[in-house]
């Protein structure tokens, strides 16, 4: 860190030297100065040794792309970056400040701060990618679905899919006496809204939660029950569920088995929908904030680096290494490198399957977070009616655009990022419909968005 702000200090002079001689001197004064700009502007960090968590999964790049590709080092950083055996591992290594920091689910920092499961202060600075799921099937329930779902001119089915296909499906089990079993990765994570949504906007019940069931099966049509990612295909393959919503490489991991089917992807549930984020305690980003913001310019590089042309394939072959997702190649390249497999041999493209950068991808949108409590109150992980202003005031403590944007500026005049693209926002997206049903979502109409399901809690209008 001392030899780069050396560096930085004597450029400028010798540049001034060379300018003040004239000709082509004047040009390599140019050239100094282009230097010095770009040159990171290393910030005095508190703690220059951290240890961060994540899951197996390919939404993980971000963490592994800032180590291999030395932008957390660029700032001074030394990290180490551990994978964890499941979700709740890494919140409670968190929490006790066991980890510094990790890859987590986007819903894990909400429910801590909104009364679900266990309580804490956490905030996340950085949003690490859009889409990245999908539901998948056993072969046995995608053969019993297919006839279902409408084919096009080539005679393959048309996406999107929804779960309409699978309402016959679920009787017949039923019928024959065996409750429809599906795996989700854990009760706060997208994937259970995700599934949970895609059922429901079927009209298949998907269970709600009490205090007394915290399974979340009251009245559920169809049961879901929590399995860790890496063990969704073994889980599939065994019988013990029918099927899944997980991250990747777990639904490519189950065509290339040829095990299951995956049916549908979260891009076509919610277009360009928010995954995992980036968590760290409050008092971390309390006690050390140059360390925080400095995190946050190497995973926004990172995020840039993985969505920039031609990256791709370099960032298949680090994922693979085992000590970050450990997925064969080809399985992972199936998502990541802009296609998507459905069946055996039906692949499509799907350019934005997995986004990084685009779209402002890092940056956390308050209306992003609001969504999770919208649906955590839906299926009454959280008990009780809300007034709207409850859900503004809530994410704002957890989610945190300062960080972000104070670390994205520093990036801007370093040369790292353009000024294009720190977005010009109050934190809050525009409502959209896209989403497979065609429901609008307005995060600054929290209670109205909750009521217009038919399935799930209605929020009462409390002031």
């Amino acid at each position: 860190m001392k030899s780069l702000l050396k560096r930085t200090t004597w450029i400028l002079p010798v540049a001034a030297l060379l300018f003040a001689c004239g000709g082509e001197k004047k040009k390599v004064a140019a050239a100094d100065t282009a230097a010095a700009s770009s040159t990171t502007q290393t910030l005095e960090i508190e703690k220059p040794q951290l240890s961060f968590g994540f899951i197996k999964l390919t939404d993980m790049a971000p963490l592994a792309i800032a180590k291999e590709k030395g932008f957390f080092e660029d700032e001074g950083l030394f990290v180490s970056v551990e994978a964890q055996s499941n979700w709740k591992n890494v919140l409670d290594r968190v929490i006790d400040g066991q980890l510094d920091g990790s890859h987590m689910l986007a819903g894990q920092p909400i429910a801590a701060g909104a009364g679900f499961g266990r309580q804490a202060e956490l905030v996340t600075p950085f949003s690490m990618d859009l889409n990245g799921n999908g539901i998948t099937v056993s072969n046995d329930v995608w053969s019993k679905m297919k006839p279902n779902v409408p084919k096009g001119a080539d005679g393959k089915p048309i996406h999107p899919i929804k779960a309409e296909a699978l309402k016959p499906v679920i009787t017949e089990y039923k019928n024959s006496g065996k409750a429809f079993k599906m795996g989700m990765v854990f009760p706060v994570s997208t994937h259970n809204y995700e599934i949970r949504y895609w059922l429901a906007a079927a009209g298949i019940h998907p269970g709600m939660y009490t205090a007394d069931n915290v399974q979340g099966q009251i009245d559920a049509e169809v049961l879901l029950s929590v399995t860790p990612p890496p063990q969704m295909p073994a889980t599939l393959e065994a019988g013990t569920i029918y099927g899944y919503c997980v991250g990747e490489p777990w639904n490519q991991q189950a065509v290339f088995k040829g095990i299951g089917v995956p049916v549908t992807t979260n891009y076509d549930i919610w277009k360009n929908n928010p995954e995992k984020v980036f968590v760290m305690t409050k008092k971390f980003v309390e006690q050390y904030p140059n360390t925080a913001t400095a995190v946050t310019k190497a995973l926004i590089r990172a995020g840039k680096w993985l969505d920039e042309p031609g990256n791709r394939a370099e960032a298949v072959k680090i994922l693979s290494m085992s000590q970050y997702v450990g997925a064969d190649e080809a399985v992972l390249a199936n998502s990541m490198t802009g296609t998507f497999e459905f069946e055996k041999g039906d692949k499509r493209e799907m350019p934005d399957f997995n986004v990084f950068y685009k779209y402002n991808a890092t940056y956390p949108f308050y209306s992003d977070g609001i969504w999770f409590l919208t649906q955590m109150r839906r299926w009454g992980q959280i008990p009780e009616s809300k007034p709207a202003d409850w859900y503004a005031s809530t994410i704002k403590d957890i989610y945190r655009p300062d960080i972000w944007t104070k670390a994205a500026k520093l990036l801007v005049a370093e040369g790292k990022i353009p000024a294009s693209d720190i977005p010009t926002t109050d934190g809050y997206k525009p409502a959209t419909a896209d989403f497979i049903d065609g429901t609008t979502y307005d995060a600054k109409d929290p209670i109205g968005y909750i009521n217009s399901f038919k399935i799930g809690n209605k929020e009462k209008a409390v002031q």
